[in-house]
Parts: structure tokens; C-alpha cells; sequence
């Protein structure tokens, strides 16, 4: 029972030396405040900076294909189900290398057929004959236009089908898809506050000097006697004060 009560006992010592180290660092970091603001906003500033003049902006621009596996005017339920299978088929001739080499070759671009491949995405919305491309770049109404051509030179040759028609060209952007100002913004201020909160927090954890009574007790298990206030002392004065005596 003795060694039960004992081991309570501890529990509930290192419980309030927790909360009363929480209640510390709450305080130091309190007491740090200026330079954990000063920080957020020297980060958010470095983030608009960076984002603003060293990053390249990224725009978006779409455009759309209409597959029909017919020429004629007149169409039966056959061929517009077989159109909207070859919408499905005609989705991965974005994906061939063969296709970005001659958008490559066009628009002379110095792009890895991965990185193109990052660029454009295709979409076939369900149950229709439309394939949405979308590019994103530096200049990406050039380069949807010039890949809606190339599939559709790629499709004739390659594929012996009649070539989908381009019923929608990309338009200009008007704005940058990426980088987000905003965002980068908000992030350089989190990532600045807490970068400086957690060097306060490191310096707290490595302070073992001891401040007050309360913590000399539980480091070293001694009761103090007496607390001397601290006096500042005036040297100016007491040598003011040896001259007069003389």
C-alpha cells in the first residue's frame, strides 16, 4: 500500500510539474511575441517576393474536339455509339510520345515528353463524343491549339478514322492558374511563425537555469530559507557620496 500511495504520490508530482512547465512556456512565448510576429511577417513578406518576381506564372487554356465516325449528313444509332467508344480510344493518343514529338517539333520547345505529358489533360465527359484538352504553361493557348491539330493529323494517319473536328479553339487567359500570391502569402506567414515559435520553444527546453524558488526546490529537493530581492546599486553614487565624506 505504501509503495501504491508513493507511486500516486509521483504521478501527481510530475502532472503538476507538467502543467506548470506548460504555464511557463505559455509565458515565454508570450514574452517572445514581438519577435514570433516579426517573424510571420518577415516570412509572408520573403513568400510574396519570391512568388511575385522569381517564380514563372502558369496560365490555363482549353480546347475541344468532336469525334463523329462519319462524314455524311445522315447517322445512324450504330455509328453515334462507335463515335462515342473512339471519344474513350482517342484519349491516350495524348499520351504518345509521337504526339508530343511533333507539338515539340512545331512550337520548338525544349520539354521532356514527361513534362509535356504533366501539362495536358484530357477529359471525355460521360456519354458524350467531346474531349475537353487542357494545357497548362507559360503560353497554353498556343499549345492546346497545336495539340488539337497534331491528334487530329495523328488520328487520320495512324488510326485510318475520319479526323474529329475542333468546334471550340482555346481562348487567351487572363490570369494565372499558378502560382497563388494569396496563397503563398499565407503560407510564408505560417511557416514563419511557426519556425520562430519553435526556436522559442527549443530555447526553453534547453534553459535549465534556475529562475525562482518553486524550480530550485523540485531540481534539487531543498527547502529555501529566504528570497533576496534583487537592488540595483548606483556606482556613480557612492562615488558622489566618498567624495563629499572627504
Amino acid at each position: 500500500m505504501a509503495s501504491e500511495h508513493q507511486a500516486i504520490s509521483q504521478h501527481q508530482v510530475e502532472q503538476e510539474e507538467t502543467t506548470i512547465d506548460l504555464a511557463e512556456l505559455f509565458y515565454r512565448l508570450l514574452d517572445k511575441a514581438k519577435f514570433i510576429i516579426v517573424a510571420a511577417l518577415l516570412g509572408a513578406i520573403i513568400a510574396f517576393c519570391v512568388t511575385k518576381f522569381f517564380m514563372t506564372p502558369m496560365y490555363q487554356a482549353s480546347a475541344k474536339l468532336y469525334v463523329l465516325n462519319s462524314s455524311g449528313t445522315s447517322l445512324n444509332l450504330s455509328q453515334i455509339q462507335l463515335s462515342s467508344s473512339l471519344a474513350s480510344d482517342y484519349v491516350q493518343v495524348f499520351d504518345n510520345w509521337h504526339v508530343h514529338e511533333m507539338v515539340k517539333r512545331r512550337l520548338n520547345l525544349d520539354y521532356t515528353y514527361a513534362q509535356m505529358g504533366k501539362m495536358i489533360s484530357v477529359e471525355n465527359p460521360a456519354n458524350t463524343r467531346i474531349l475537353k484538352v487542357t494545357v497548362q504553361s507559360d503560353d497554353p493557348q498556343e499549345m492546346a491549339l497545336t495539340y488539337v491539330q497534331v491528334a487530329r493529323e495523328f488520328i487520320a494517319a495512324k488510326m485510318d478514322m475520319d479526323m474529329p473536328t475542333i468546334f471550340e479553339e482555346p481562348q487567351l487567359p487572363t490570369r494565372p492558374y499558378s502560382p497563388s500570391t494569396m496563397k503563398n502569402t499565407v503560407l510564408g506567414f505560417l511557416l514563419g511563425l511557426l519556425l520562430m515559435c519553435g526556436i522559442v520553444v527549443v530555447q526553453f527546453l534547453a534553459d535549465d537555469r534556475v529562475r525562482n524558488a518553486d524550480k530550485l526546490e523540485k531540481q534539487l529537493g531543498l527547502a529555501t530559507i529566504g528570497m533576496m530581492p534583487v537592488q540595483s546599486y548606483d556606482l556613480s553614487r557612492e562615488h558622489k557620496n566618498g567624495k563629499e565624506g572627504k
